[in-house]
């Protein structure tokens, strides 16, 4: 066996190319990115495109431009496409050892055998009939066009391992069945490569879903199998949607690209996939270092993280309030720092700044209500002199007040209203410097 003994921590990502990843996905790419950042380790990006009637280009670029958004930059990326012939050699292995033997059932058969198991009361595990199988049966069965899958023989023993997240962690391979590692058709399941591939990369930690933990004690036989080096493992708890609830039915609108799509920022996404389900509060990070600082696989919880899409975009609009006009400069356009100083605390995305751009720039008049009509031309009397400042709004307010004995809502929501046309919205301290005392009496006339 060719191995590699890892100087460093390696962690990977391994995404199939079949679709573009969701919040999930996007979860563990995180994760892993941060373990590698803490601990001066690698990220390996490999596409896990064995199944290479669904797995497409198109698919794989997506996977690229959602990685890059989330700010993630792999050392090393890999193709498994690209080796299999590495995967034939080690199966060729595994079969001289009779590691790895032919199975010759159908589907079909396969699932009335389980059903008679669970009418009986037994566990729906593969009764290795097909090692039974004499020469005569074989031929017979290769004669009808059967071609075999290919199954591992576990050990049938107890698997023991400290999970990074879970503890320690007891898994006897007697209860499950012998997994299948190579199709009718020749093409390998998801197994047998990922194992191969984490052996060959040096692949140290392995973080992944909950959901993977009984494949662990496979994969685990596997390694020893092929004389690799076992890799430390972490399970994190799935995700669950606000309401308790699975999010697999709504995964399409969770896509990353869908995430982007809609305005969202990527560090508020990162932001929050990286503390939920925690023992730190979700808070926004403007930057990735912030959240290698306090990263750490123990304060994940073992109870499933709960995913509120309202919870994130409050997130994102927290975000926004405290990020400084360096960091976003270049994203926007005919917005000064002083404008978005201004009006940063109002928005819920970036997209927002467009609206207030316009409130501040615009040549329109805006509807005043008509036993305000008189109030405002007072007002407009009173209009002080520039240049103005953020002073320029209470020395005005004072002297409407004064000369209209208005105060309160009454006093300074005729005023918003003459001036954004609208009832909500940024300071009027701050905004009344940037509209300018020109279109301020353009409006207010």
């Amino acid at each position: 066996m060719r191995l590699r003994h890892a100087i460093m921590n390696i962690v990977r990502f391994a995404p199939s190319p079949t679709g573009r990843i969701h919040i999930g996905n996007g979860r563990a790419a995180i994760l892993n990115w941060l373990f590698a950042l803490k601990t001066n380790g690698q990220f390996i990006l490999r596409y896990d495109d064995t199944d290479t009637a669904r797995s497409t280009q198109e698919f794989a670029d997506g996977i690229k431009t959602d990685v890059e958004w989330l700010g993630i930059t792999p050392h090393r990326v890999e193709w498994q496409s690209k080796r299999f012939d590495r995967y034939d050699e080690v199966a060729a292995d595994l079969r001289a050892r009779g590691l790895i033997y032919a199975c010759y059932e159908t589907a079909d058969e396969l699932d009335r055998r389980r059903k008679r198991q669970q009418a009986r009361g037994l566990p729906p595990i593969y009764d290795r009939a097909s090692l039974k199988l004499t020469a005569e049966e074989i031929a017979a069965f290769e004669a009808e066009g059967r071609k075999p899958h290919w199954r591992f023989k576990l050990a049938n023993a107890p698997v023991d391992w400290v999970d990074m997240i879970r503890g320690p962690v007891h898994i006897d391979t007697a209860t499950l069945s012998d997994p299948v590692l190579i199709r009718e058709d020749g093409t390998y399941l998801y197994t047998l490569p990922s194992v191969i591939d984490d052996v060959d990369m040096a692949v140290t930690h392995v973080i992944r879903g909950e959901d993977h933990v009984v494949n662990t004690a496979v994969q685990i036989e596997i390694t020893r199998a092929i004389g690799g080096v076992v890799p430390a493992y972490g399970h994190y708890s799935m995700l669950l949607g606000a309401d308790g609830k699975g999010l697999s039915k709504r995964i399409g609108s969770l896509s990353i690209q869908s995430l982007r799509e809609s305005g969202l920022e990527s560090m508020a996404v990162v932001s929050h996939a990286a503390l939920l389900g925690t023992s730190d509060n979700i808070h926004p990070c403007t930057d990735i270092h912030e959240l290698v600082d306090g990263f750490d696989l123990g304060k994940l919880s073992r109870a499933p993280a709960r995913f509120d899409e309202a919870e994130l975009a409050g997130l994102n609009a927290k975000l926004l309030h405290m990020t400084p006009y360096a960091s976003v400069a270049h994203r926007l356009e005919g917005v000064s720092e002083a404008m978005w100083l201004a009006v940063r605390g109002n928005m819920e995305k970036l997209s927002d700044v467009a609206q207030w751009r316009d409130v501040i720039n615009s040549s329109d008049k805006f509807e005043v209500a008509g036993d305000d009509v008189g109030y405002i031309a007072k007002a407009r009397e009173l209009l002080p002199q520039e240049p103005w400042d953020q002073t320029t709004w209470k020395i005005w307010t004072d002297a409407v007040k004064a000369a209209t004995d208005r105060k309160g809502k009454t006093l300074f929501m005729p005023l918003r209203m003459a001036l954004t046309g609208l009832d909500h919205g940024p300071e009027l301290a701050t905004l009344l410097p940037l509209i300018g005392r020109e279109k301020t009496l353009e409006r207010l006339s």
